[in-house]
């Protein structure tokens, strides 16, 4: 994770960007005899791999169109030579080199940070243990995407397209995470789809151009969604590793602190 935020070029963050996924991909998968955990395990990282493929195209095209440097001081320097640059994607269609490189950079945030329709592999990443779950889902791996968008907000800022199309993902994924995540009675999948809903919001305020409440809420939700992760692990050891929130009225009698 500080490879990936403290990098200055595109190949020391995918580099770390990597290896947040393989870290977080051996943390799911902690309790690796439950067939469940290996697959929740399997299926984030496959999902990842998706996400990953457009991160690497973009990559690509930064190299192969933006001065041929991976710095990220020559490529922002080098952007008003790319401006108004097209690139054709399709015979005949023209799409703004800018805006595609946008999108295909966001396809691995939407990947990293479980946004629609790439979001199906965080709610079964409770698999692992509470405090496993508390790391990935407020500190690391959910919050890479998002940190990596704020860090190329001077492509971003250059493409108005790519900022819409991230606000309208954010703000589906919000809504919908938040009306999932009521139907629930799995205590942790409740707190994961309260977590995707969170990361909605961030996503909504990166495509408005927010970039500093967008980081300003992802380090607050760091600290209350790790404590309300402990606070969920202490309920379910309370309760004999029972998980269903429905068996958990009248707390005080089991768990007097907690309840």
């Amino acid at each position: 994770m500080l490879m990936l935020i403290m990098s200055n070029n595109f190949i020391q963050l995918f580099f770390g960007w990597e290896a947040v996924g393989l870290v977080s991909y051996l943390l799911i998968g902690f309790y690796f005899k439950r067939p469940s955990a290996t697959f929740a395990n399997l299926k984030a990282f496959l999902i990842n791999r998706v996400g990953d493929f457009g991160f690497l195209l973009g990559i690509g095209l930064v190299l192969a169109y933006f001065g041929g440097s991976l710095r990220y001081q020559d490529v922002f320097a080098y952007l008003p030579n790319v401006q108004n640059a097209t690139i054709q994607l399709f015979p005949g269609v023209e799409w703004s080199l800018i805006t595609v490189t946008c999108l295909l950079l966001f396809v691995g945030a939407m990947g990293k940070s479980a946004q629609f329709p790439l979001h199906v592999w965080l709610p079964d990443s409770m698999e692992g243990p509470t405090p496993i779950s508390a790391l990935i889902h407020a500190a690391t791996m959910v919050t890479a995407g998002l940190f990596m968008v704020s860090r190329m907000s001077p492509i971003y800022e250059m493409s108005s397209t790519a900022l819409s199309v991230i606000m309208v993902i954010g703000a589906i994924t919000a809504l919908f995470m938040g009306f999932l995540g009521v139907i629930q009675n799995d205590i942790k999948r409740v707190v994961a789809y309260s977590t995707l809903s969170q990361l909605g919001y961030m996503t909504v305020a990166l495509g408005a151009s927010a970039y500093s409440v967008a980081m300003f809420h992802v380090m607050t939700h760091a600290f209350f969604k790790a404590l309300l992760f402990l606070a969920a692990g202490s309920a379910i050891i309370g309760m004999h590793h029972d998980q269903d929130m429905r068996h958990m009225g009248n707390l005080k009698n089991t768990c007097r602190l907690l309840g």
